[in-house]
């Protein structure tokens, strides 16, 4: 796969969910506007927003975490078809269990729903003082909102899971969250400076 179209239309054709434009978008703004170089990036999927990011500037590092070894696999391709073997590092492993030493300016949560104050409390000791945690899929498809859009019982488990994760957010008190209606929503959060 050499482009990034070809990578968002083999994630349509084989159910991989990926980001959606908006929230990439905004994302990848956030990036330029607050000159972030080290990233880390808890569910790689096939690489998609590891490689948006990576693009944003030439002297950013990704480390990207994936547990699905197939997907890992086709993410190491997309990294190497774009050139960017040298800059995105993907681990296959439960981000769970990973222990990192590294510092990020900015840690990206885009993997299993239900574990994101899991990620969220792992992490936050590897985020640089004045770094931000970016979480996504905080709307799923608007049935946070409105648990009505759907009746199926697994899905309305997860979003009661993601509900609990925005209630984390906002009860926090050490870090403050802004929540955006781009992509399929997005939080960043940022620590409180005493």
């Amino acid at each position: 796969m050499n482009s990034i179209s070809d990578i968002k239309l083999y994630a349509a054709k084989n159910s991989i969910p990926i980001m959606r434009d908006g929230g990439v978008e905004f994302i990848c703004q956030y990036i330029k506007e607050h000159n972030i170089k080290h990233i880390l990036e808890i569910g790689t999927a096939i690489g998609f927003s590891a490689i948006e990011f990576a693009r944003v500037a030439p002297d950013i590092t990704v480390t990207t975490i994936e547990l699905d070894i197939d997907r890992h696999i086709r993410a190491l391709q997309n990294i190497h078809d774009s050139g960017l073997d040298n800059r995105i590092k993907a681990i296959n492993a439960d981000a769970l269990q990973l222990e990192l030493d590294d510092t990020f300016d900015m840690i990206f949560i885009d993997a299993a729903k239900g574990q994101y104050i899991n990620f969220f409390e792992k992490y936050k000791s590897n985020l640089a003082p004045d770094g931000v945690f970016i979480s996504d899929n905080l709307s799923f498809h608007g049935m946070v909102k409105d648990l009505t859009l759907t009746h199926n019982y697994s899905t309305i488990k997860l979003v009661k899971k993601i509900r609990r994760y925005i209630k984390f957010l906002e009860d926090n008190k050490e870090f403050s969250t802004a929540f955006y209606d781009c992509g399929d929503g997005v939080s960043v959060s940022k620590r409180i400076s005493n």
